[in-house]
This record gives structure tokens, sequence and C-alpha cells, in this order.
């Protein structure tokens, strides 16, 4: 899993809010170039949606973002997920997710929370909200004294095309996650076209040297 998300170094966070646009959206990934997905629990249509891919596209990495509760890492899994994200560093959902099969990246923003999920046998993280959060800079800091542990990062909160390479260029990251690939209005006025157009240059923009 961790070897598929840093051959593509991006992953997409999707907010779909109804089931029905699960299979384009795919679709308009596979063609842009991109087999790697997350899906948000942050609407009622996210778990149809996983499931619906799950089943149609099994060649996509599929995973589920903002779980926030061990029933949802169960959830997830059941609905076909094979990894899943968080904004924040819950024990019980790690553990859940553990329990689960589930390969899970917890939220941090601080040291203290990279040695708590260190702790919980997590080496891989997501930095959230990145911008808001330090970004480079605070990756930067973090790297210091935790770059030989192997941790490596998800930055995911204000990152965007203009952007996305200064967080690629460290070392310490593993991918970087965002949703202007997947924009919500994209989605709503259904231009797969454009997502398409957008993940093809995010996927080139990744590639770079």
């Amino acid at each position: 899993m961790i070897d598929r998300i840093t051959s593509v170094r991006v992953v997409p966070v999707v907010v779909l809010h109804r089931a029905e646009d699960a299979r384009p959206l795919a679709e308009a990934l596979l063609k842009g170039g991109l087999d790697v997905m997350e899906i948000t629990f942050r609407t009622k249509a996210a778990e149809e949606s996983i499931s619906l891919i799950a089943r149609e596209f099994p060649e996509i990495l599929l995973g589920a973002g903002t779980v926030l509760a061990p029933e949802q890492a169960v959830r997830a899994r059941d609905a076909g997920a094979v990894f899943a994200l968080a904004p924040g560093l819950n024990p019980p959902v790690v553990e859940a997710a553990r329990e689960a099969g589930l390969h899970f990246a917890p939220g941090v923003m601080t040291p203290g929370e990279v040695e708590r999920a260190m702790d919980l046998g997590c080496d891989l993280l997501k930095f959230f909200p990145a911008g808001a959060a330090g970004g480079v800079a605070m990756l930067k800091a973090l790297a210091g004294p935790y770059a030989h542990t192997g941790v490596r990062f998800i930055p995911t909160g204000g990152i965007h095309a203009l952007n996305m390479r200064e967080y690629l260029d460290l070392p310490v990251v593993a991918a970087v996650g965002g949703s202007w690939m997947v924009d919500p209005a994209l989605i709503e006025a259904r231009d797969w076209d454009a997502i398409t157009e957008r993940t093809r240059a995010a996927l080139v923009d990744a590639r770079v040297a």
C-alpha cells in the first residue's frame, strides 16, 4: 500500500454527495493516470461510493478519509477500503483500524503527536492541517528529530497545484493529499474531463525530479 502511494505521490481527497458520481469519477481519475483515491466519510454517500468503486474498479487503491470513530474503520473495511486516514490522532481508532486490517495514517501536527503515533505503530502519518500548521517549514523541523526513524508524512490541507512541489521535494514527504484535482464544484457539475486534465497535470508535476 505504501509503495503504491509513494509511487504516484498524489492522493486525491474526494467528497461525494451522490453515489452515482463514484463511477464516472473513478473513470476520470484512471483516465488521468491515477489509481489511488481517498473518499472521505463526511457524507451519507461515502460508504456506498466506496463499495461501488471497490467492486467495479479493483485496480484502484481505495482509501477512506476522515475516519473519526472505531465503527467507521470497520465500515470502511467492510465497504472495500484498504487504507484509511484521519485528521487527528485517536488511539481507539488506530486500534480499530489495525484489528480491521486497514493500513491507517492518523493525523498529526506536533512532535508529541508524532511520537504518540509512532508508539502506536504508525509510520505513515497525515500532517494536517498542513498549511495552517506551518507547511513546509514545519515539516522540515519535524524531519530533524524523526526522519531517521523512517516515519513519513502525507501533508493535507492547503495543498494545491502551485505548492505541491515544495512539499514533494522533502524526503520526509511520502505523498501529498488534496482536493484541487477533484474540486467539489467540478464533481457537482460532472465535469469529468476537467478532473482528468487536473489529475494528469498533477501527476506530471509530482514526477518532476
